[in-house]
């Protein structure tokens, strides 16, 4: 949810998370754009961004508000500073290819099922199979109709992902495809989504991969292979989305073994799997800090005790090798 999204009068500003800081510190972008933890929440995130993008080195910013903890907003400022890391994605497709009507009228229906099921406290889901199930009986009827769609219509899904120029056709395509009865079939599709420009196909197409990691973790006869490649390289992307979801999905490839994967953190991404377990906002920053841990090969039962005990930075320093 954006800053701008939010009710301004009524939301302040919670906790402040930073990512992307290398030369330019947390002093600079505050002084930047006047923010202060517990003022009223400002009601333009586009304001913010242009004000941040006037320091000194920074080439882009990305400013995101999540709501809420009571009427405090958690802020997440990401940075892209000239000459970091960063993520690099395919052009825009150009091509025609749409899914029917009454599909995107049904996916739309079922994020609002899943917001309801959320407010209930009933967001509980099954993806052993591959593909998520949840336990609401609405939204799971629907997931019903997206696996009936795939299975049926598999090559349209597939060309609207791949080269669809509208990119809500192509996020949810990324959603409906996970869905199709072959896992291994789908699964450099999902890959190729990965480095989609939109990052709402990027997000359903991490989401789609990890219910399908967890299948190749449970059935290795299967031979799934997920590649972490862009999982790690999205570590450095200036969008919170793509950081989050990532760090989940890496999780997941590193539940087993998996010194590949690691290892490709470590040369790739380690300072900023840093920056992301040291936020304030403590679901955000859990899958990092539990990633960061594997890295660093701490036992997780001392990675939980030390986040139990809020002595993260022991972890943190050791990971870094400090």
């Amino acid at each position: 949810m954006s800053a701008a999204a939010q009710p301004t009068t009524l939301v302040s500003v919670g906790d402040i998370n930073f990512y992307g800081l290398n030369k330019v510190t947390a002093e600079h972008i505050l002084r930047a754009t006047s923010l202060k933890a517990g003022a009223p929440l400002p009601p333009s995130k586009g304001d913010m961004e242009d004000a941040i993008e006037k320091i000194p080195g920074v080439v882009m910013a990305r400013v995101e508000a999540v709501c809420c903890d009571g009427a405090q907003a958690s802020l997440f400022i990401g940075i892209e500073e000239k000459g970091a890391p960063h993520a690099a994605f395919r052009s825009e497709p150009t091509g025609s290819d749409t899914l029917p009507e009454d599909l995107v009228d049904s996916y739309h229906q079922f994020l609002t099922a899943v917001e309801r099921a959320a407010g209930r406290g009933n967001a509980a889901e099954d993806v052993t199979a591959g593909h998520s199930r949840m336990a609401d009986p609405k939204a799971r009827a629907f997931q019903d109709q997206f696996a009936a769609f795939a299975a049926a219509h598999l090559d349209q899904v597939r060309g609207v992902l791949r080269s669809a120029s509208d990119p809500e056709q192509r996020a949810i395509a990324a959603a409906v495809i996970g869905y199709a009865a072959s896992k291994k079939q789908i699964a450099d599709d999902l890959q190729y989504a990965m480095q989609d420009p939109d990052e709402s196909v990027r997000a359903n197409a991490a989401r789609s991969l990890v219910a399908i990691a967890v299948l190749a973790a449970k059935q290795p006869e299967l031979r799934i292979n997920i590649s972490p490649t862009w999982f790690v390289e999205l570590l450095n992307s200036v969008v919170l989305s793509d950081r989050f979801e990532s760090a989940k999905a890496l999780l997941t490839l590193t539940d087993r073994s998996n010194p590949s994967a690691l290892q490709q953190v470590r040369e790739r991404a380690l300072p900023a799997l840093a920056e992301m377990a040291r936020w304030k906002t403590p679901r955000y920053a859990l899958p990092a800090y539990l990633l960061l841990g594997r890295v660093a090969g701490v036992p997780e039962t001392e990675v939980r005790q030390s986040w139990e005990k809020e002595n993260r930075e022991a972890v943190i320093r050791k990971a870094l090798g400090k």
